[in-house]
């Protein structure tokens, strides 16, 4: 038996992306931000509230990181999600997470975090009264420690979690249990 929710955001699982910024004082901001996702090979997009600091150092700097928050760390991408940077000055100093300045783009790598995004503002468009915002991918940063031996992102080192809409809670990334492009191969078949 099926039953009716109304009209939810049913998208699961929701990757949780750290979105590293300057403000104008060049002080390290980072938003948890749940709403966004790859919006093509080498573009993200995030959905942010127009009252978000974030933004503003988005549109000051035209750059900023985008990081996967992983199990190790969740307790500090949670608070990062839940403080306000407009009315905590110390949030960022509050994590004992440490910053570096990116090559690529006026934006911070959060060091802890294992896989960040360096990215260029694209664009941004105003949608259902919050603030797409548009990236282009100009480099992907990666602690060793979660490539495979081929130099690849391995899944499951990368511990990465996800955020569950629903019930208001994390999940880990679970185990791989089939390959893409592969396991559906046999119904091509006649």
């Amino acid at each position: 038996m099926r039953k009716d929710l109304g009209s939810l955001p049913a998208v699961f699982p929701m990757p949780v992306l750290m979105v590293g910024t300057y403000g104008e004082d060049g002080k390290v901001d980072v938003m948890n931000v749940a709403w966004g996702g790859i919006a093509g090979m080498d573009k993200i997009a995030l959905y942010l509230a127009t009252d978000r600091k974030t933004l503003k150092n988005i549109r000051a700097k035209k750059a900023f990181t985008v990081a996967l928050a992983d199990e190790a760390h969740i307790k500090e991408a949670d608070f990062l999600g839940t403080a306000s940077g407009n009315t905590m000055a110390d949030k960022f100093e509050r994590t004992g997470l440490h910053a570096e300045k990116s090559p690529r783009v006026d934006a911070p790598i959060i060091q802890e975090f294992p896989l960040t995004m360096e990215c260029e503002l694209a664009e941004e468009a105003e949608m259902f009264g919050e603030i797409r915002v548009v990236g282009t991918i100009v480099n992907v940063n990666v602690d060793e420690k979660v490539l495979d031996e081929n130099g690849k992102v391995d899944a499951g080192k990368l511990n990465a979690v996800m955020f569950d809409q629903y019930r208001m809670t994390y999940y880990k990334v679970g185990e791989e249990f089939a390959k893409a492009w592969n396991v559906g191969k046999e119904l091509m078949k006649k």
